[in-house]
């Protein structure tokens, strides 16, 4: 409890212009912010300018903001921060997100299941992995299994049909488990 009285307090004070408690959020906070921005946005130039707007929109909305106990707070800013990215690739986009309909790559064979056991590959090469699939399929895989929204949530999010949802995570996860298949077999080889 004490911990959420203080973030009540920080947030309160930063609401009245406080620099210095929107200084405290911004330190608390900002790693994990940058993280969920690069999920979404490979290139680090693109990712800062997210935070910042992000941050900016959280400073800005504070009032809105309600507490509804630990972790609504970070949940709340993660959701400005998915928005923000969001909102930058559509506006490249021109009002259209994506065209999600791209075909996998010739080299994954058809019968990859999309299903590789990651326990074996370093967190910091599965974000690289994740970084490196085209667009649509990340931004779908990142909505899906790390914002937990479901197919629908996504097609409304994003503008497009529930089955292209379904078909992006389907081709994502088959083109993960493609490259994880490869880097372990690389790595095992390398060490035999």
């Amino acid at each position: 409890m004490l911990a959420e009285d203080i973030e009540r307090t920080v947030i309160e004070r930063a609401r009245n212009g406080d620099g210095s408690a929107a200084r405290q959020i911004y330190d608390r906070y900002s790693r994990y912010l940058a993280a969920t921005c690069a999920r979404f946005l490979p290139d680090p130039t693109d990712q800062n300018d997210v935070l910042q707007e992000s941050f900016v929109k959280i400073f800005t909305s504070l009032d809105r903001f309600e507490f509804r106990g630990e972790g609504s707070f970070k949940a709340w800013m993660r959701q400005i921060s998915v928005n923000e990215a969001l909102k930058l690739l559509r506006k490249r986009r021109q009002g259209v997100f994506v065209k999600l309909d791209y075909d996998l790559p010739e080299e994954v064979p058809d019968d990859v299941d999309g299903e590789a056991d990651v326990g074996d590959v370093p967190g910091q090469v599965l974000q690289e992995m994740i970084k490196d699939l085209p667009e649509g399929y990340r931004t779908v895989l990142n909505l899906y299994a790390f914002e937990k929204m479901s197919h629908k949530e996504i097609a409304r999010q994003l503008g497009i049909s529930e089955n292209t949802s379904a078909s992006q995570l389907h081709r994502a996860r088959q083109l993960l488990a493609h490259w994880i298949k490869d880097y372990l077999k690389k790595r095992n080889n390398n060490n035999g």
